[in-house]
């Protein structure tokens, strides 16, 4: 390193001078970094926004997003939460990082320590942490719930929210099962009850940007709406009354959670921090057509009897012309609405119908940050910015692979050839050859009438599923 001779014979790195005379530097001088802002919304449809289509809805905020950014016609995400999320945290295929069945959310009981992520992977927080961003994450992690293995463990230097796949809103307990309590507020548990808990998070997350406003900082906000149970804010309690259920309820959470994001945009503009913030907002899967029985067992932790239905009510989504929900492979469980706002260097009102996916924000981010890419990261994920720079661009997917638990898919242009293996995963997988160009997309099976499509679809599903385990991270 230059250094300069000072007096009584002390050094001082050249650097370091470099700092001072640039701190005297009017800020609008400087070029900041961009704050990051990630809304992640849980079981959310396809096309369940006003600006997707949805006319029914009232999504002013969303609405607002794709006007003043770049909304995606063809974004996925996974079938379920936990998928999701590794992708979105990692840039990579979730299988790498070890997520390939339910990440267990007690952290107070024995199975919070036996599925996680792998610690050693790389995330986005991380890697803006090290880059002198402040970070927080404001809601649902459900990446591991045992300590070593939380949001804090993986480059948040914040955390408020629940560790596991859901909570009530009032009460802040997990129901499946005999339930669990799940509020916590770094690594503390607190019990808040009574409170709503969509409410709790977003004024944590809007301090955070006026305590961090002249600071660049990732600020990671997982909504845990429109995900079940479907408990809409008092302004929308009563909204939609003429509209048949299970659309009325579904579409009261997808308001409510609308309102939220409101509220993070409009912090954003008082504290002028808009124009020079990128946001994203995507949902993590399709909508849910959960309709369990609720509670089955008596004494609950919850306190909520026997009985009491906190499930989806079967539905409630749109997904237009396509079919399918969460938890399965068709489009209605994998594609997602998504959209990026950042006013100080892409374009407003602007639709890309190019394949875009949850891996691709990472780098995307690192890009118009100007921040390197990590040596040690093998991103599956692409930016996004050809595309939205050039409507012409092609998509940097051609192929498009998802795998969960017992089941997978590929997607090779209109073809998605899906796999389901029996649970002891022994003999050959069944399988489902789905087209997306059909008049009713997906809906006829073609797997018996074009078995070479399949093979060949299979044997690129063969390809990958051996490279990724060739990782050593499957």
């Amino acid at each position: 390193m230059n250094r300069i001779a000072l007096p009584h014979g002390k050094l001082f790195p050249l650097a370091f001078l470099f700092a001072i005379c640039v701190a005297q530097l009017p800020m609008a001088l400087l070029a900041a970094p961009p704050n990051v802002v990630i809304l992640f919304t849980d079981d959310h449809g396809m096309l369940d926004a006003k600006c997707y289509g949805s006319d029914d809805l009232i999504t002013p905020n969303i609405d607002r997003l794709a006007d003043e950014g770049v909304r995606f016609t063809q974004a996925y995400a996974h079938s379920v939460c936990c998928p999701a999320r590794a992708a979105l945290m990692t840039g990579r295929h979730p299988q790498r990082t070890g997520i390939s069945g339910w990440a267990r959310g007690n952290r107070t009981g024995l199975d919070g320590a036996k599925f996680f992520m792998k610690p050693e992977e790389v995330t986005i927080a991380e890697v803006l942490k090290g880059s002198g961003y402040k970070t927080a994450l404001f809601g649902k992690w459900h990446l591991g719930a045992a300590i070593g293995h939380g949001p804090l463990d993986q480059g948040f230097d914040r955390f408020f929210g629940h560790l596991g796949g859901f909570i009530d809103n009032y009460r802040h307990y997990f129901l499946h099962g005999h339930g669990y309590h799940d509020l916590w507020n770094g690594n503390e548990e607190i019990f808040r009850r009574g409170e709503y808990y969509p409410d709790m998070m977003v004024h944590e997350a809007v301090e955070y940007i006026e305590q961090n406003r002249d600071a660049p900082f990732f600020m990671y906000v997982a909504f845990n709406l429109p995900h079940y149970p479907e408990q809409p804010i008092e302004k929308f309690a009563d909204a939609y009354a003429d509209m048949p259920m299970p659309r009325q309820s579904y579409a009261r959470v997808i308001s409510s959670v609308d309102e939220h994001i409101g509220r993070i945009l409009k912090k954003l503009d008082e504290t002028g921090l808009a124009d020079n913030t990128i946001v994203i907002m995507m949902g993590d899967n399709g909508y849910s057509a959960e309709n369990k029985p609720g509670i089955t067992v008596d004494n609950h932790a919850s306190g909520f009897p026997k009985g009491h239905y906190y499930s989806a009510n079967g539905g409630g989504g749109n997904t237009g012309k396509w079919i399918g929900h969460k938890g399965n492979f068709l489009e209605g469980g994998i594609r997602v609405p998504a959209i990026i706002r950042y006013p100080k260097a892409l374009p407003s009102g602007e639709v890309r119908d190019q394949v875009v996916t949850v891996m691709d924000w990472f780098p995307t981010i690192l890009e118009l940050a100007e921040i390197p890419k990590p040596d040690e990261v093998a991103f599956d994920g692409r930016s996004v910015l050809p595309v939205v720079r050039d409507t012409k661009a092609p998509s940097a997917h051609d192929v498009l692979h998802f795998e969960w638990i017992n089941s997978w898919a590929i997607r090779s242009g209109d073809w998605k050839l899906i796999g389901h293996q029996n649970n002891k995963k022994k003999g050959p997988p069944s399988y489902e050859l789905r087209n997306l160009a059909d008049a009713e997309p997906e809906a006829k099976n073609y797997a018996k009438e074009l078995p070479e499509v399949v093979d060949r679809l299979a044997k690129l599903h063969e390809q990958w599923a051996e490279e990724i385990q060739a990782t050593g991270l499957d």
